[in-house]
Formats: C-alpha cells, structure tokens, sequence
C-alpha cells in the first residue's frame, strides 16, 4: 500500500533535538527500554490503517508506572509531543506517530490485577487483550460484553480510547456503557481518577468525557470495567434477502416488533463470498443480503423471541430463515461476520474500511447510495456492519499500485462519511476519527461546536502535546476543507492551532 505522510502535521511541530532528548532519557530512566535506531522503529510506523505511516522519533516500552511518569515529566518540559499507542490495532490512524515525538507503548501493561464476581468487576491494566478479560472471568460465569472483531489482540486501553463495540453493542453498549474507573496520567504526568467503583459518581462526568478521547486528553494506565453473567441461552438466526434494500428494512422492523438482539448483524454478497470462501460458515453465497440476529436471555423467552423475530424476517421478505442447530454451529455464523475483513483482503489487494453510523430508518437509502457512490468512483464496496444500531463498515476495495485508485478510494470514503452526517447520522461509530476523518469532522461540526472541543483539548493539555493532529480538526483546516466562516477571523487556543 503507498505511504502517506501527513506533513500538516508533522511540519508544523518544533525540531527535537533527539541525541539530546535520548541522552536525558537513558540517564534518568536507564531500566527503560528505549528505541531510537531506524529498524526498531519501522515496525512502529503505522496502526491497523497502514495507509498511513510515519516513523517516530523515539519508542519507549515502559513496563512500570514511574517510568511513564517520569517520561511525561521529561517530554512536557522540553515540549516534545507523546503519543500513546496499545496494540496498534486502530483503523483511523488515531496512534499513528509524529516524526518529532515520542511513541509510548503500553503493550507491557498486560496485567489482569483483579477479579472480583462479587461485584462483578475486573480491574486491569491497558495492554490487557480484550478476549482475556472475558476468559478470566469465565471460571464465574461472567464476561466483558463489548467484543470488537479484534478482540483476540486489541488492547482495553485503546478500546477506551477509541469507545470501541462490537457485535454485541446494540443490546449491551459501547466501552462506555461497560466502564466503572479509569486511571490516567496527566499530560505533565500527574495521576488522576475518573469515574469510581460505585455505579455512579459525583461532580461532572469525565470518564465518560475522556472515553472515546484518542489519547489527547491523558494516558490510561488502569481500568475497571462491569462483568456481566454470561446469558443462559443464545441462539442464532441467520436470514438470507434478494436485495439490501429489503434487509436494511427488517432490522426496523425487528426493533420496531419491541425486541433487542444481543447482536444483529448484515452483510452483502460480496462479503458474503468472501466470508464463506474463507471459514466455511454455510453462508447462502446466493443471497445478496444476510442478517445475522442473536436472542440470547433465558431459555423459554429466546425460544418465544426466535419465533417472533423468524416470523418479522418472513413478512420483510426473507427467502429463508434457519437457526443454528446447536453452539458449534452458532459459533461458526459468528466466525464468518468476525473475520469478514480478513477475509475481504483475500480478494482485494488493498481495502479501505470506514466507520459511520446512521439512523436504523435510513439503512435502506444509504445503501443504495453507497451502491451508487461505488459505480461512480468504480471501485466495489462490500458492506459489512452492525445493523441493529446502524454502525455501517463499507469495504472499498483498490489496488494501491494502479495510480489514482487509494486517492479515489479516499474520496469514495469521504463521500460515504458526508452521506452518513447527511441522513443524520454519524462519521464514526467505533473505529474513531483519528487522522483518517479529520476533514469529515468540518462537516459534521460547526465552528462554535469545534472550538469548545479545542476548549476541553486545552483544559487537559493546554500545551498541546498529547497526540496532536488527531480527532479534533483546527477552524483553519475546516475554512480550507469547506469554507467554514471563522468568527471574526479570531481563532481561539493558539497553541492548538499549529495542527
């Protein structure tokens, strides 16, 4: 895939002097692993979105909290930007690093620190995987709800930073819905608590404040999140339509009858193929559209439900409608929506995945502008998303070595995300804005409603170092992107505005 240097960003922070920078680092923090010379340091240049890379100045692997206070200290003094990476699995570019900052690794925060079924929280540190929370807690019969499809490797932290979903988040919640505490460190590295073990806490609500902040608002170095008993029974319907039109209408329709799903899920044909090509998970390749819906509760009302929901799918128009006959099976329909990605990349030599949500209602229309987006930047699309709350991933799929065709893919993206704000809806759902949807960010917001965000930016790091150039989009680059009028040609937080 092409390189992409984002030189907005880059060009505009102060040269480090990094022999200087490195020197002070290793005297005073000589147990902490540190990265400087060029081959460490490639492996790091990009996240999950590897459209875009850039090389970091220095990588510290810290594995105790003194060493991440002490590097802030040192990094907020000489001004030396931070970014704050987990897995590197993201797919907005939100961790990518700065060529005049410091990329600090969390990944060795990999400790589960408490499990408590009594109270049916978990408390651990970032680097914890997301899948190993749930299967500490299994010996309780409990689990962690928010599964996104990388759970097998993504990090709690960046899911807080990110307020990642998953599957199951129409009926259990984002990462926000599932969070007690989370403790972070300051810009200046000063540690602080947000949120508490109580369901609620008093004064304003920053943990949900800082949920979803990409990194720009403080380092997260432990979590505790809710664990919930696992559900007695989950069945699976898988729905097969002759058109997207008719499935997007019967995901209202099955929220319109008064039931929530733990997941309902909708594919199209070519991720579809794609998906039964690869796992085998006895998808109708036939089909132009399948919804997967899972019931899950106690026994007699998941039977009741099945009947119910199988019956809303026959009168939207479905071709057919079978549950899974047993769990292994279950599994399986599961394993083909959770690795639809992977699977798109077999048949793609490059894909761009984007991340909007919209109304449930606008389903029906939106993929039909999608479709007709596609035609006119001829590259395909494959849809795969989280139906039930409306949180759409269209797959463009492109060749970066044909030239123009990852630019056309980048506008087709753009275009998609604007129709998403159009309808009402939204340019992200789960995967953030990062550096990938900055520009969408102008139309979505107005001037007033951007420049209170640079204000929550300034009140946690008023020196503008903890990931700068992510998420939050300056008036200048919106007045550039479209047009945006600049209140009297005065923008506020300076020192915000290099980005």
């Amino acid at each position: 895939m092409n390189i992409l240097y984002d030189e907005r960003v880059d060009g505009a922070l102060p040269k480090v002097d990094k022999v200087a920078l490195l020197a002070e680092l290793q005297m005073q923090l000589p147990d902490l692993d540190l990265l400087h010379r060029a081959e460490e340091l490639t492996p790091y240049e990009c996240d999950g979105l590897s459209a875009y890379r850039t090389r970091p100045l220095l990588v510290a692997l810290p594995e105790r909290l003194d060493q991440v206070q002490k590097l802030l200290k040192i990094c907020h003094q000489r001004g030396v930007p931070v970014v704050a990476r987990g897995a590197g699995t993201g797919l907005s570019g939100g961790a990518l690093p700065l060529e005049q900052g410091v990329l600090l690794v969390m990944a060795r925060f990999n400790k589960i620190l408490e499990i408590d079924p009594a109270a049916r929280f978990a408390r651990v540190q970032p680097g914890v995987r997301n899948l190993a929370i749930s299967q500490a807690a299994a010996p309780h019969d409990l689990y962690y709800a928010p599964d996104p499809s990388s759970q097998i490797a993504c990090s709690i932290g960046g899911n807080v930073a990110e307020n990642a979903g998953g599957v199951h988040c129409l009926k259990y919640g984002l990462t926000v819905h599932n969070l007690l505490k989370v403790e972070i460190l300051t810009v200046e590295g000063e540690p602080l608590t947000l949120g508490s073990d109580a369901l609620d806490s008093p004064g304003f609500d920053l943990l949900a404040l800082f949920t979803g902040s990409e990194g720009m608002l403080g380092v997260v170095t432990e979590v505790t999140v809710k664990l919930l008993p696992k559900p007695q029974v989950a069945k699976v319907l898988l729905a097969s339509f002759d058109s997207v039109e008719k499935a997007g209408r019967a995901v209202g329709d099955i929220i319109a009858a008064g039931i929530i799903p733990g997941g309902l899920e909708m594919m199209d044909n070519l991720s579809i193929r794609a998906a039964e090509d690869f796992i085998r998970a006895g998808y109708p390749v036939d089909a132009e559209a399948i919804l997967l819906c899972e019931l899950d509760g106690v026994e007699a009302d998941v039977h009741a439900d099945c009947a119910r929901v199988s019956e809303v799918l026959t009168l939207a128009g479905a071709t057919e409608v079978r549950q899974a006959r047993d769990e292994a099976e279950r599994v399986k329909f599961w394993a083909g929506r959770k690795n639809a990605f992977p699977a798109v990349g077999r048949i793609s030599p490059d894909y761009y995945c984007m991340d909007g949500t919209i109304p449930r209602r606008e389903l029906p229309g939106v993929l039909k502008g999608i479709a007709d987006l596609s035609d006119e930047y001829g590259l395909r699309v494959a849809n795969v998303f989280h139906a039930g709350d409306g949180n759409m991933h269209p797959l463009i799929l492109f060749d970066a070595n044909t030239p123009g065709e990852l630019e056309r893919a980048e506008a087709l993206g753009g275009k998609i995300l604007e129709l998403c704000v159009k309808v009402g809806g939204s340019i992200t759902g789960e995967h953030g804005v990062g550096r990938e949807k900055i520009n969408q960010m102008c139309a979505q917001f107005n001037s007033d409603e951007l420049t209170l965000f640079h204000a929550v930016k300034a009140a946690f790091d008023p020196s503008g170092l903890l990931n700068p150039g992510k998420n939050i989009p300056t008036l200048h680059r919106c007045a550039e992107f479209g047009g945006m009028h600049v209140h009297g040609g005065q923008l506020p937080f300076p020192e915000l505005e290099r980005f």
